[in-house]
């Protein structure tokens, strides 16, 4: 009984730690956001517009297909199903609800988790390793600066613009892609979309987003900067990162799905 109760609270102030380590983190970059007049910025700048490129245009790719493909389902089903029980109507509010308020911040932050995150956490893992961010500690640097700041903001930006363009992707592409077995006008299916999108579903769709790409990166950032000395910790802290970002992403999603809509 007192081993358990032992193992219990340990557990729970490893979480309180890990949690308050994560705060900090994410304090002392924000931090340094508004200090942006200090030296150094061209460096800052050259890696944020390198995580930009990488995070967000490399991707497109990944994403054009994903979206096309989910736009096909969704668009395919919603159109010849809901018809048979007379719901037709409905067909812009079920395009609306599973693409844009859900699945594409969603889908999205999963590609960027994979992609960027899993990259970010290797990158910062192998640092610590070859004792680069000592290196930076002892020249004076300010690590959060240099390695989280433009990464939290990349991360932010990217995954802001590849929700945007998955849900057009989806709703378009998707459409154009499945027309061959579709009789709904183009003009009248875009009507229905219309007069069921809200701006709620689209502020609430890109506070989904930015949220999502904080969580990605401060938790690579925390997870990459947390290896000691070996290698073999680079791909367990990597695996570690991506299932935390996963698993934080849907909770978040869940919570302001229900503050909102609830």
């Amino acid at each position: 009984m007192f081993r358990f109760a032992e193992l219990t609270g340990s557990k729970v102030l490893n979480l309180i730690q890990l949690f308050y380590e994560l705060y900090r983190l994410s304090f002392d970059a924000l931090t340094e956001l508004f200090k942006w007049n200090r030296t150094g910025n061209s460096v800052t700048l050259n890696l944020l517009l390198r995580q930009i490129l990488f995070t967000g245009i490399d991707a497109l790719p990944m994403i054009s297909v994903i979206s096309l493909l989910l736009g096909t389902i969704v668009i395919i089903q919603s159109t010849t199903q809901l018809p048979i029980i007379g719901a037709e109507n409905f067909v812009g509010s079920v395009i609306v609800l599973v693409i844009i308020r859900e699945l594409g911040p969603l889908i999205t932050a999963i590609v960027v988790v994979g992609r960027s995150g899993s990259a970010i956490t290797t990158e910062l893992g192998l640092m610590r390793i070859n004792r680069e961010i000592e290196a930076l500690e002892i020249m004076g640097i300010n690590k959060t600066r240099l390695l989280v700041l433009p990464r939290l903001l990349g991360c932010i930006i990217a995954t802001i613009c590849l929700t945007i363009y998955f849900d057009l992707m989806a709703i378009l592409g998707g459409y154009i892609i499945s027309r061959i077995q579709l009789t709904t006008p183009f003009n009248l299916y875009m009507h229905k979309i219309i007069l069921s999108l809200e701006f709620s579903d689209i502020y609430v769709s890109l506070i989904k987003s930015a949220i999502f790409g904080i969580i990605i990166a401060i938790l690579s950032s925390y997870h990459g900067m947390r290896v000691k000395r070996y290698a073999t910790e680079v791909p367990q802290a990597t695996t570690k990162a991506v299932i935390s970002s996963i698993v934080i992403c849907f909770l978040f999603s869940s919570a302001l799905t229900m503050m909102f809509y609830i």
